[in-house]
């Protein structure tokens, strides 16, 4: 008898634990991260590229660039230009000081000749004549001054150009913007490049998202920022179990995708939802995992 009531007992535990085992999660999907492409913005040859599939990168280093000697030497070329342009503009002031010398060395002469004038030692003409020449002066300095405005513009002109040429050199440089793992790698050194060329494609993997799908009888019971739990298959019997937080769910609903449960049996609409989980190191894109709201 004490046999027969632990075979029962036994046959009871196994019932209980398979019954706990076959217990269905409340939605299904897959792991998945954001991925970036990341592109070239020069063109060239690419001198030096300093990524391999998997290397983890920090924003802010710089992994490669493109080869910038024609570029360089175009810049040389308009600071050459530059400085030729700013020579004239040199012997341009110089011209004016002298005009304006000359002005002032006419303005005395007038007042001298206006006194002389008032007291009847100088003729109307004299003072015509100094008046005359002092315009002349100033019409001069006027046309020189505009002469020295266009210089300006054309030394404005090559300055934005040159500014533009750095901008461009500055684009040769592989400077990464994202931190990440380098997932592909589509570009290698010594090739040639152009803008837009794709050269890898990077996700932060330190935050998974586990997109799941939910019918619409289970909406009312989830809501965005609101924790869950997250279980990935550890082995055929066991799950590990992570911290989930809902981050997005979707407006409207689609057509259930063929790979995807649901915790009743398939339905024809769901909901899709997005899960952030925190990564150790052990889910991958493309992982399977389930969840618990």
């Amino acid at each position: 008898m004490r046999k027969i009531y632990i075979m029962l007992a036994l046959l009871a535990f196994t019932a209980v634990s398979c019954n706990k085992n076959n217990e269905k999660s409340d939605a299904y999907g897959n792991f998945e991260a954001t991925e970036v492409i990341i592109a070239s913005q020069g063109n060239g040859k690419i001198l030096m590229l300093d990524i391999t599939e998997g290397k983890v990168l920090k924003s802010g280093e710089t992994y490669g660039f493109v080869d910038t000697t024609d570029l360089y030497l175009k810049k040389e070329q308009l600071l050459a230009q530059k400085e030729a342009v700013s020579t004239k503009t040199n012997n341009i002031i110089a011209q004016i000081d002298v005009l304006k010398q000359q002005r002032k060395n006419l303005e005395v002469d007038k007042a001298r000749i206006m006194k002389m004038n008032k007291d009847g030692a100088a003729t109307q003409k004299q003072v015509d004549d100094v008046n005359g020449g002092i315009d002349v002066v100033n019409k001069q300095i006027a046309s020189v001054q505009t002469q020295n405005s266009s210089v300006f513009k054309e030394i404005n002109g090559l300055e934005k150009q040159i500014e533009q040429l750095e901008s461009s050199i500055q684009k040769c440089y592989f400077t990464n913007t994202n931190n990440g793992t380098v997932l592909v790698k589509y570009a290698e050194q010594g090739e040639i490049t152009s803008f837009g060329k794709p050269l890898f494609k990077i996700a932060d993997l330190s935050t998974m998202i586990l997109k799941v799908y939910v019918s619409g009888d289970q909406l009312p019971k989830i809501k965005i920022g609101s924790k869950c739990e997250v279980m990935v298959d550890l082995n055929e019997t066991e799950n590990k179990k992570h911290e989930g937080v809902i981050s997005w769910i979707a407006d409207n609903a689609e057509f259930t995708p063929k790979i995807i449960q649901t915790k009743k049996e398939r339905v024809n609409l769901v909901y899709a939802v997005k899960v952030l989980v925190k990564n150790d190191g052990s889910l991958k894109i493309g992982m399977p995992g389930e969840v618990n709201f």
